[in-house]
């Protein structure tokens, strides 16, 4: 009888925490709950609706019509706007990425040498944290020809300065140096906290081999902070692509379509032209052109990051 009693004994407690665990998991269900329910309202549903209406002429208002690959054979062999899209992005990326990983990482290898450090990763980090809109509109007011840029280019070199957004040779190049002046601080950020993890002892080893300079440089400081380069590099690759709100307040994408990029196109077929359905397509290609150059540098890393194992 001792012995049954003992083997009836642990139910009670087992009861409790059976109890406990299905109300930690009520618990849990309810603080998920308002995640989930709006990650699938304004993330997967929309996402879902763009994939139906990109087959569709879907205007904004009136009847939907099933038009299949009309929309994406439109795009490609029909619309000279949004070909120029593809043109101008791929143009705006091919500057921005270099130049901001470029000027980032001398900043980032400068700083490092000196003692207030911490000062400079504020004051570079500045224009990255203020609106975008406001930090477009006061470069929009510098390049205006009666703007600060052209006071001084008059003033220092006897030149009049070109009106930098209403030429199409210089009005994206414009946009870009805006977009690196406010992106850099970013990577900055990340190269100047990789560039102080390098082991000490690596460098010293180095310097006494002989190493300097730039033979410094390209062997063993970008090798050790290769992870970081590329994380940048891929994460700066993938928002110069998405790239809109400069081009919107600068120059709307003209002087004709000379700076109108793919998101801009989303726009301008969606909210203007009011065809959602032939903005969901260009919004499809746009993410297609994104998920295959993200995979290949995914691909090409293999051969110059270098992971600590």
């Amino acid at each position: 009888m001792a012995v049954a009693e003992a083997t009836r004994t642990p139910a009670p407690a087992k009861r409790r925490r059976s109890r406990s665990a299905r109300r930690e998991q009520w618990h849990a269900t309810g603080f998920i709950t308002p995640s989930v329910v709006g990650l699938g309202l304004f993330t997967l549903f929309p996402v879902v609706m763009a994939v139906v209406m990109s087959f569709y002429k879907w205007p904004m208002l009136g009847t939907h019509e099933f038009v299949g690959f009309s929309n994406f054979s439109y795009l490609f062999g029909g619309d000279p706007d949004f070909l120029a899209a593809v043109r101008n992005t791929f143009v705006f990326t091919g500057l921005f990425v270099p130049l901001n990983i470029i000027v980032a990482l001398g900043l980032a290898f400068w700083i490092s040498t000196s003692r207030f450090q911490q000062l400079f990763r504020v004051l570079f980090f500045i224009p990255s944290i203020t609106p975008a809109v406001a930090n477009a509109v006061i470069w929009k007011l510098l390049y205006q020809p009666d703007g600060v840029i052209a006071y001084y280019t008059e003033k220092l070199f006897g030149v009049h300065a070109p009106n930098f957004l209403a030429d199409g040779h210089t009005a994206l190049l414009a946009v870009v140096v805006m977009s690196v002046w406010q992106g850099f601080g970013y990577n900055m950020i990340i190269f100047s906290a990789a560039i102080n993890e390098m082991p000490p002892s690596v460098l010293e080893a180095a310097s006494i081999d002989g190493a300097t300079g730039i033979r410094k440089l390209l062997r063993i400081q970008l090798p050790l902070i290769s992870p970081s380069l590329f994380f940048a590099t891929v994460m700066t690759m993938i928002s110069s692509l998405q790239v809109f709100t400069q081009v919107f307040i600068m120059t709307g994408g003209g002087p004709g379509n000379s700076t109108e990029t793919m998101v801009m196109n989303v726009y301008q077929a969606g909210f203007v032209s009011r065809d959602l359905g032939l903005a969901a397509a260009s919004a499809w290609i746009l993410f297609a052109l994104i998920l295959i150059i993200t995979a290949v540098q995914f691909v090409g890393q293999k051969r110059w990051v270098h992971y600590e194992h």
